[in-house]
């Protein structure tokens, strides 16, 4: 559906009755979605917009983010997750899993899936009937790589000898729905250019050598099981690379470096291994014993506490904090694997580091890994560990003589998550005797709420995860939240509650640029650039939203007009609080490198829209 590219017609805000609706819809369309699942994919307190398309799609997504849902024909009825939710929540939808990592190439080159492209578990089929989304994933990697519909029930499957259509494929990573997102990432070393494999940081070395001389006895099945007749051309093999470049866009979804190098051969289409001779060099160098593992593992986990880790990106799955984490925060030169730990697993790791008290982390059921949900910031090994500076990297934006002082510049913006204290935790914060007009950060307002419980001595003793709740507490956290007629829970688990508490206090926004800094509340609106054409075909370019950034028009406006050599434009938006910059020419790529350089706005807050493309 995504194959060719495609410009929208309009994109516009999802008013809050729309957005309920949509809810609605989805939990209707996903009957196994949790409310959670759908908060995850739209965040409630993040704007979403909706992107109309001449032929009828809608594409909704997070406003500064990704595209989280599309609807193919606009009335509701078939609304499908893309892989940027699917990422974010792999088991919203069931999934067939391909014969191996070979066959993807052909899925994201736009063919359709095939029943013979699919391992067929021991205990059969799962049963479905046709018409249901399904997604496709690749043995070894829990992140879906396609989405689609069923061509077929389970039972008429069986009785075809599972041969045909399987799945007829809507959607896909590397279709021009997953770059139309300017920094668009992937959420694991897996994911490759032309191929998606099995994820090399939850797979040893030695499982990736079985896997693919696996997929070299099976490559000439698996192409069996690839419809070529609707879809794409076969993507060429020659190019497989270890490492792909990235842009990140919001704190999610960066990858790691792949450890191995893999190359292809173009005749067979078979993986074949060069990396033996370096593995044993790097071992024979770096023999790590179990306890230095152990002592590795921790001192990386302090150090992306301390670092990377930031409270407003909390909750964190676990794959992900040990991939844009915990592995970079490794000395160079030097390998991590946690199945030669005495843990073995990521997730015991991380619970027996729960138990102790460090981090609060729970497993989702949903989607079968333990997820980071808090820092306790308190804890003497967070105090005692005092962590590495190290030197910031800088992305090369351009060769311009203006990068430096764009640099500069972009180290002084800092945009933060805060949050006040509402009617609801002012008893809270009153108990334990703080502020109740100051701002907090999310590991602060924790603190509060856990500093409360331990004044109380609210842990119950049979169960030292469980929080018994008294009046005050129950109030603050569930008072006018819980539907009438129901009745309030008495207790609730320590890793749940400092969200909780969150959620109840009023969110804000710090922006900060050199010595100026301004509070404002609810989510960071976006920088709006929008091209359009005007009488006698000429083109101008809108840039609004500024104010957000504390970027005054005025000194844009006479920069522009230097820069573009063009003339420029300040005029007062009407209704609303703020100047939109008038800049004639079509130059919204410019535009947007120059707020970015310049002026160190995120790449995830410009919200680009060219009117001029047919």
């Amino acid at each position: 559906m995504f194959k060719k590219s495609i410009e929208a017609k309009s994109l516009q805000r999802l008013s809050g009755a729309d957005r309920k609706k949509l809810k609605r819809t989805i939990k209707e369309r996903f009957p196994q979605a949790s409310d959670a699942d759908i908060d995850v994919i739209l965040p409630p307190k993040a704007e979403i917009t909706i992107a109309k398309f001449p032929n009828r799609a809608h594409v909704y997504g997070v406003e500064g983010g990704f595209p989280m849902l599309f609807d193919v024909d606009g009335r509701g009825t078939e609304i499908f997750p893309t892989v940027y939710a699917l990422w974010k929540v792999p088991e919203l939808l069931p999934a067939f899993m391909l014969k191996g990592g070979e066959v993807s190439r052909y899925v994201i080159g736009g063919a359709d899936l095939m029943f013979p492209g699919i391992s067929i578990p021991v205990e059969g089929l799962s049963s479905f009937s046709a018409g249901q989304p399904w997604a496709v994933k690749v043995p070894g990697n829990p992140a879906p790589i396609a989405v689609g519909t069923t061509t077929m029930s389970s039972t008429e499957a069986l009785k075809a000898g599972l041969r045909g259509k399987a799945l007829r494929i809507m959607h896909y990573y590397r279709d021009t729905l997953w770059e139309s997102v300017e920094a668009h990432c992937v959420p694991n070393a897996g994911f490759l250019e032309d191929v998606v494999l099995e994820d090399p940081s939850i797979s040893s070395v030695s499982q990736t050598s079985d896997s693919c001389e696996n997929v070299n006895k099976t490559s000439s099945d698996q192409q069996d099981g690839i419809d070529h007749g609707k879809g794409g051309e076969v993507v060429d093999a020659a190019g497989l690379h270890s490492e792909q470049d990235l842009a990140s866009s919001t704190h999610v979804y960066l990858r790691e470096d792949v450890p191995e190098e893999i190359t292809a051969d173009v005749g067979s289409l078979k993986i074949t291994e060069n990396i033996s001779a370096e593995e044993n060099s790097e071992k024979d160098q770096n023999i790590l014993s179990t306890k230095e593992i152990d002592a590795l593992l921790d001192k990386c986990l302090l150090q992306a506490l301390h670092t990377t880790v930031k409270g407003k990106e909390l909750p964190i799955p676990g794959s992900m904090l040990w991939s844009n984490h915990i592995l970079p925060c490794r000395p160079s030169g030097v390998s991590l694997d946690i199945k030669k730990s005495s843990h073995k697993k990521l997730s015991k790791w991380l619970q027996s580091k729960s138990t102790s008290g460090l981090i609060s982390a729970k497993e989702d059921k949903h989607k079968k890994e333990v997820v980071l949900l808090a820092v306790n910031r308190s804890h003497t090994e967070y105090t005692s560990f005092k962590p590495e500076k190290r030197q910031a990297q800088i992305v090369d934006l351009s060769n311009d003589s203006t990068v430096s002082e764009g640099r500069t510049q972009r180290s002084q913006f800092e945009v933060a998550e805060i949050y006040k204290p509402s009617i609801h935790v002012n008893p809270i914060f009153t108990a334990v005797g703080a502020d109740t007009g100051k701002f907090y950060g999310a590991p602060e307002a924790t603190e509060v709420v856990f500093r409360y419980i331990g004044n109380e001595n609210l842990v119950k003793p049979t169960d030292k995860a469980i929080v018994v709740l008294d009046a005050t507490l129950c109030d603050a956290i569930y008072k006018g939240a819980i539907k009438k007629g129901s009745s309030y829970p008495t207790e609730i688990h320590k890793k749940d509650i400092g969200s909780a508490f969150i959620n109840r206090m009023q969110s804000h926004h710090r922006v900060t640029r050199g010595n100026e800094s301004v509070v404002r509340k609810g989510a960071l609106k976006t920088v709006q650039i929008m091209t359009e054409r005007r009488q006698g075909n000429k083109k101008v370019t809108r840039v609004s939203g500024l104010e957000s950034f504390l970027v005054d028009a005025e000194t844009l406006a006479s920069e522009l007009q230097k820069k573009f050599a063009c003339s420029t434009s300040v005029t007062e938006l009407p209704g609303k609080k703020g100047y939109e910059v008038l800049v004639q020419g079509g130059v919204i790529d410019d535009l947007a490198k120059h707020l970015v350089e310049h002026y160190g706005i995120p790449k995830r807050y410009i919200e680009v829209l060219d009117k001029t493309k047919k």
